[in-house]
């Protein structure tokens, strides 16, 4: 099983065919257009097999996979308290395993924007995520806990980690979270703003069989999307 997520920053469209050498069976894509509502053909062939959630047809999230492969979009709520929280897509693969994609928005909240979308998820959801494998663009880095807030990337982390999640870079490379050598993102495409904050989360017995996790290069990626692709593969 490889997978790949990556926020392509837009108009994938037109990037689709750059990331078809990972081969992957799952891609996991942030900002991309509904396939459905697109008037290319190349892209809505060669997206036979996806689900897509966003609030227009030009910019979501999506799950695109080869077409063997069976997605079943599973029915998760959204809604902590009185607000939704947004972007996120949960599926059922193949009936082996649940994959929750994920493109962490700011939703107009003045204190619970990013990583605190993804901590009120958690908090209505968590008690399904044991066998989850859970991927996309957080906007999200420990080097932005703050002291009083108890909804801080570190917190999701542990909360994670306390159902047998854990993240599959840190696992793999034994880096600590916030302290990561390798960026996901250079923001606004400058090679001196490097962040790391797009992730592959999963199972911990899961990744046992992990045999590769890589982030793209910024030579490669730069020149279409300020974020690389981060791929593994089992």
């Amino acid at each position: 099983m490889k997978i790949v997520t990556w926020n392509c920053n837009g108009a994938f469209r037109r990037k689709f065919e750059k990331i078809l050498n990972y081969d992957a069976d799952l891609y996991i894509i942030q900002e991309c257009e509904n396939p459905a509502e697109t008037k290319d053909k190349s892209y809505q062939e060669w997206a036979e097999n996806f689900l897509w959630t966003g609030d227009n047809k030009n910019k979501g999230l999506a799950i695109f996979a080869k077409p063997e492969i069976e997605l079943q979009q599973l029915n998760w709520p959204n809604q902590y308290l009185d607000h939704d929280v947004k972007h996120f897509l949960p599926c059922k693969v193949n009936q082996e395993f649940d994959l929750l994609s994920v493109w962490a928005h700011r939703n107009n909240s003045p204190n619970f924007g990013y990583i605190g979308q993804i901590w009120k998820y958690l908090q209505i959801n968590k008690e399904k995520l044991n066998t989850t494998i859970i991927c996309g663009d957080f906007n999200s880095n420990a080097i932005w806990d703050e002291w009083d807030r108890w909804w801080n990337h570190s917190d999701v982390v542990n909360e994670l980690k306390v159902v047998g999640i854990e993240s599959y870079y840190h696992k793999f490379t034994g880096e600590q979270q916030g302290k990561e050598t390798t960026p996901t993102l250079y923001f606004r495409k400058n090679l001196k703003s490097p962040y790391h904050i797009d992730y592959i989360f999963g199972p911990q017995e899961y990744s046992e069989l992990l045999k590769k996790m890589e982030i793209g290069q910024a030579n490669q990626w730069l020149g279409i999307s300020d974020h690389m692709p981060v791929f593994c593969e089992f």
